[in-house]
């Protein structure tokens, strides 16, 4: 399966997609909870969580099976 994003761009992309899923999730869920209400930072940590790891596993250099 050919990548989605070309190579240039794509080790950017895989070296920041842990770093900027891992900042944003602990720093926008809390900033939810205290200024709108818990449900909306559990729905943040839920939805952002899935997006997170949709994204690198879509980035993901993985090898070829043959």
């Amino acid at each position: 399966m050919a990548s989605l994003v070309p190579a240039p761009l794509a080790r950017p992309i895989v070296a920041f997609t842990p770093l900027v899923g891992s900042l944003a999730v602990p720093l926008v869920v809390p900033l939810l909870m205290v200024r709108v209400g818990i449900g909306a930072g559990v729905l943040a940590a839920v939805v952002l969580s899935c997006l997170w790891i949709a994204a690198m596993l879509s980035s993901s250099e993985l090898p070829e099976h043959g």
